[in-house]
């Protein structure tokens, strides 16, 4: 059981969807712990716990808002309350006095214009159940703050979680992105570039619990240092989610440049994209990656259509996730803002995508003419040369 903190609080943390995994969520609840424990390693004596289908943070209480910050951007955890622990007697002394403590706080800070108690019993031999918690605790409190009991739409919720031998007491709980912990899908490449769309792929990815690293391809001197330095910071920003490990740097300019000489200008896009696929595959192989993960959207432009797409992912051997492929450009860019990746996606720095291409790009591309245009070039050098050359940069 972790320790609480000096004056008595703990960070009671939520999941959801890992109670849902059965056999596997014994895996799962160490995965986010794990996670967790890395997310406030550097704090002085933070210590980790998991009991009850709840994981419980101590830190020191000046570390408390700090560790809390961190806690809403842990994938896996839905959300998250800062607590206090008390001794759980039949009498509900003590679990009363803390609620009275939690809901006078609140008015002092919040002022709220009315209130409800919600209680949970993990621990069934408590001799109340949870109904008749509320009741008690929240007649005390009503006469103990004057505040008004609404139970439909409360400005103040107090939370009650009765455990064995103990009880946690909290007012207000903050989100959590939820899904599941980073790695307990395994690990991926993104294929990140300076855009919006694809750190918010990336995101969600590491929703859907997998750890990521990148590749992102540098086409100088057209494409100038301040576009790879936004690419490194989108990466910062996304591993201070958990989401990401590391980007490799490919130089890109000269496989470019032999792709758009090697066919129709119009393929010019698909076979880039092609060669992306090819060259992160093997990056792939080196990081352990079981899929590759991209930005690429349905009809968000006029290259992104169901057979453009089809045509590229021939060239991957790994499947390829596109987790924006439903989402309008409104709701990406919401995403991006809320992550904190908007801002500097939108800096004026192109990247390799924008170079070389057509006014009128394809777009019903075949598979047989792309593989046309590339017999002209040694494939499996290009990737080699390419693997060769690359510079793997951490970011966590």
């Amino acid at each position: 059981m972790a320790r609480e903190t000096h004056d008595g609080r703990i960070i009671l943390c939520r999941y959801g969807e890992l109670f849902l995994k059965s056999g596997n969520r014994h895996r799962f609840e160490r995965v986010l712990a794990d996670n967790i424990r890395a997310m406030v390693s550097d704090l002085p004596e933070a210590e980790v716990t998991t009991t009850h289908g709840r994981t419980l943070v101590r830190v020191r209480p000046a570390d408390v808002e700090d560790a809390a910050a961190r806690l809403e951007r842990v994938f896996g955890l839905v959300s998250f309350s800062v607590a206090r622990r008390v001794s759980a007697d039949a009498e509900l002394e003590a679990i009363g006095e803390a609620a009275v403590g939690e809901a006078k706080a609140a008015v002092a800070r919040d002022r709220p214009a009315s209130f409800k108690i919600e209680s949970r019993r993990s621990d069934k031999r408590f001799p109340l159940q949870s109904l008749e918690i509320s009741k008690r605790v929240g007649a005390r409190v009503q006469a103990e703050t004057g505040l008004p009991v609404d139970v439909h739409t409360p400005a103040l919720t107090v939370g009650i979680e009765v455990a064995t031998g103990h009880a946690f007491v909290y007012a207000g709980t903050r989100a959590s992105p939820g899904g599941l912990p980073v790695g307990a899908s395994g690990r991926a490449l993104l294929l990140l570039s300076g855009g919006i769309d694809s750190p918010v792929a990336g995101w969600l990815a590491a929703k859907r619990g997998l750890a990521l690293d990148a590749v992102y391809f540098h086409s100088p001197p057209y494409v100038g240092e301040k576009s790879r330095d936004k690419v490194l910071t989108l990466a910062r920003k996304m591993a201070r989610w958990q989401a990401l490990r590391s980007v490799t740097v490919v130089p890109f300019t000269d496989i470019q440049k032999r792709l758009r000489d090697s066919g129709p200008a119009e393929l010019a896009v698909v076979l880039y994209r092609r060669m992306m696929m090819r060259i992160a595959d093997a990056l792939a192989d080196r990081l352990e990656a079981s899929a590759l993960v991209t930005g690429e959207n349905l009809g968000q432009v006029a290259s992104q259509t169901i057979e453009n797409l089809t045509t590229i992912e021939d060239a991957a051997r790994r499947v390829v996730l596109r987790p924006l492929v439903t989402y309008d450009k409104v709701e990406t860019t919401a995403l991006a803002q809320r992550i904190g990746t908007y801002e500097t996606s939108i800096l004026p720095f192109d990247d390799c995508c924008s170079l070389f291409v057509p006014p009128h790009p394809a777009t019903r591309a075949r598979v047989e003419d792309a593989a046309k245009a590339e017999a002209k070039l040694d494939l499996a050098a290009e990737v080699a040369a390419a693997v060769a050359g690359s510079e793997r940069v951490q970011v966590d």
